[in-house]
């Protein structure tokens, strides 16, 4: 009896604990399994490919009214510098190189101009209908089969042997894998009657293919982290969850016969994307940053855009407020002039892809979403993208003629307030606009960022996130923090005794607080920082006014062992010679920071030799180091930009 009671009681304190840390928002929500049975779902599944929205290979008038002829010839040209291709291989060493130095892209380079040659030749096939494209089509198929793996390096660790090499003795399924099974599925059921004239052995060699490689493993292999059906609080559920349940999605509605085993695949993923959905905090908002949202609730939204499709829209979430509030987080996050917000793994520099915005918005009824993917188009026709996403590229041809009919426009409002993922947008009627977060160090894609903010005047950057550079083997390692980008000090925040923030679930913001007519947002950071910090409390508040921002800083020290240091990271031409000032020039845009006498301040100069950072930002940005000369336990700074 005693361990029974003792057994209740610790079961009893682990809930308590879910519910009462804001990090863990994991909410059994189960939207997919509760809008139908499994038996419903049997029902309503469209068999052998009846669901399918574009024409049949051989349905030329279909092909025909479907593109007009400026996309025709781009398709066909596309292709036909396809045709003398020759198909790259990728070597032992390539796979070899992402354990040796990190290096990535010396297998991906050749593996993505491959996937992309082949998409390439088959919407050319699909456009002219010729015959033209299909022995060389043919070639890349035969040259997949025999690639050992689909999947790339950098993700072939996660194999029994833990190594880069890819075992022929297992199959795993990646972003890269599944990626390149939704293609193939594609070719496969558009053209496998096709390469039956040729040989019936094509067809036969990519079906069984595609069985040992994505049907089976899929339903073989629960240990999947991204399938999250061993997720475990603390555990991060991400893009990879949609992104490759999409994929697998694709690959049953188009291969699968028998119903019973239709049924039961797809029923698997709806179990798994509710995980994902369960997941993201309901205020909708993408922690991984805004360059992840066309990989996480964009890829959520190609997942059951699919699965409504192959049941005829019986199995739809489109009603639903958080799938919209999701999609919406995309048109709120964009600045103007092409800048975004770009907290956490993000490029401050995008937009979206246009074409799946407005299909997210058309499908949850957001004219906010339709309009704004109308106004990054700038007046210009949709193209159609030939990459390595099979899917979005025949949504494409189904729908940017749409797309290009919709008024243009970028409504959102003056305050967007997530209040679980704790992200703040704020504007005023001077053109200014400013993103703030509280948050937690241990997000998807996570920097070390809580209380953090950017500003921007006139849709240009002012104070900034850096952002993150090229992908290597430490970005996802235990070597992650320490490359700069990642750290609180290379953040617009304070470095208290001389301590950083750390990475870890437990160390967040909290008294988050956002007061939207006073166009207010504070929080205290100091749980944020370790021990050695010796913080009792420090509230960082943003106050944005019609011409200016006020920054302050309350804090209370349990010791006092080196000089209080805040920092901001800025670009364009700075000027610190006055004291109690910095001037930073941006272009036409000028701003002043001005800041304590008590302080002294000091530029650093970042190089930025990574063009994932200089294609942004040019070569070099800069860090304004703000030191205290006083060492006091207790204190307000006020840091004025204006």
């Amino acid at each position: 009896m005693k361990n029974h009671f003792l057994l209740r009681m610790w079961t009893v304190l682990c809930i308590l604990l879910m519910f009462t840390t804001t990090s863990f928002a994991y909410t059994e929500r189960n939207l997919l399994q509760n809008s139908v049975t499994k038996e419903q779902l049997k029902e309503a599944l469209i068999m052998n490919g009846e669901w399918v929205p574009y024409p049949a290979y051989t349905d030329r008038e279909g092909w025909n009214s479907l593109l007009n002829d400026e996309d025709r010839q781009t398709l066909i040209r596309a292709g036909e510098r396809m045709l003398d291709y020759r198909w790259q291989v990728i070597r032992a060493t390539d796979y070899l190189e992402y354990e040796r130095s990190g290096e990535r892209n010396i297998m991906q380079n050749p593996y993505e101009a491959n996937r992309k040659a082949i998409n390439m030749l088959m919407m050319a096939e699909l456009a002219e209908g010729k015959g033209r494209f299909i022995d060389q089509l043919i070639n890349g198929v035969f040259f997949s089969c025999e690639m050992t793996s689909w999947v790339l390096s950098a993700h072939l660790p996660r194999q029994s042997t833990k190594r880069s090499m890819p075992d022929w003795r297992e199959q795993i399924i990646d972003l890269g894998s599944g990626n390149y099974g939704s293609m193939l599925a594609w070719v496969y059921y558009f053209f496998h009657d096709t390469f039956d004239k040729a040989d019936p052995v094509i067809s036969l060699r990519l079906r069984h293919e595609l069985q040992e490689r994505i049907l089976d493993p899929y339903m073989e292999n629960d240990r999947e982290w991204w399938m999250a059906f061993h997720w475990k609080p603390g555990e991060i559920i991400n893009n990879w969850n949609p992104w490759c349940n999409s994929n697998v999605l694709q690959c049953y509605l188009l291969l699968e016969e028998d119903r019973d085993k239709l049924t039961d695949a797809v029923w698997r993923t709806m179990q798994s994307v509710d995980k994902f959905i369960n997941f993201v905090k309901s205020d909708g908002a993408c922690e991984e940053g805004t360059s992840y949202w066309g990989h996480a609730a964009g890829k959520m939204y190609d997942y059951l855009q699919i699965l409504s499709d192959g049941t005829n829209g019986k199995v739809s979430l489109f009603n639903n407020p958080m799938i919209r509030r999701m999609g919406e987080y995309i048109s709120r996050s964009y600045v103007g002039n092409g800048w975004v917000v770009n907290f956490a793994d993000a490029s401050a520099k995008g937009g979206g892809d246009a074409p799946l915005i407005y299909r997210y918005g058309r499908a949850v009824g957001s004219e906010e979403m339709m309009q704004f993917a109308a106004y990054l188009l700038k007046g210009k026709r949709p193209t159609i993208p030939l990459g390595n996403d099979v899917f979005r590229t025949l949504q494409c041809v189904l729908l940017n003629k749409e797309l290009e009919q919709t008024r243009p426009a970028h409504n959102v409002p003056a305050c967007t307030w997530y209040p679980e993922t704790e992200f703040c947008y704020l504007t005023n009627n001077s053109g200014w606009f400013l993103a703030t977060k509280g948050g937690f160090n241990n997000e998807s894609h996570n920097h070390n960022d809580a209380g953090t903010f950017s500003l921007y005047i006139n849709n240009t950057p002012i104070l900034i996130d850096a952002g993150v550079g090229t992908y290597t083997r430490q970005t996802f390692s235990s070597e992650r923090y320490s490359i700069w980008t990642m750290q609180s000090n290379y953040h617009n925040l304070p470095m208290i005794n001389g301590v950083p923030q750390r990475f870890g679930q437990e160390y967040k913001a909290t008294n988050v607080v956002c007061k939207e007519k006073q166009r207010y947002f504070s929080a205290d950071i100091s749980t944020a920082y370790p021990e050695e910090a010796a913080v009792n409390s420090w509230i960082r508040s943003y106050k944005l006014e019609n011409k200016r921002l006020v920054i302050t800083d309350k804090f209370s020290l349990k010791e006092t062992k080196a000089a209080n240091q805040v920092n901001f990271l800025v670009w364009g031409d700075i000027d610190i010679s006055k004291a109690g000032k910095v001037i930073i020039k941006v272009g036409k845009e000028h701003a002043t920071l001005e800041y304590p006498s008590n302080f002294k301040a000091t530029l650093e100069t970042i190089e930025l030799p990574d063009t994932r950072l200089s294609n942004v930002w040019g070569k070099q940005i800069y860090r304004i180091v703000l030191t205290d000369s006083q060492k006091k336990l207790e204190g307000n700074y006020k840091f004025i930009i204006k």
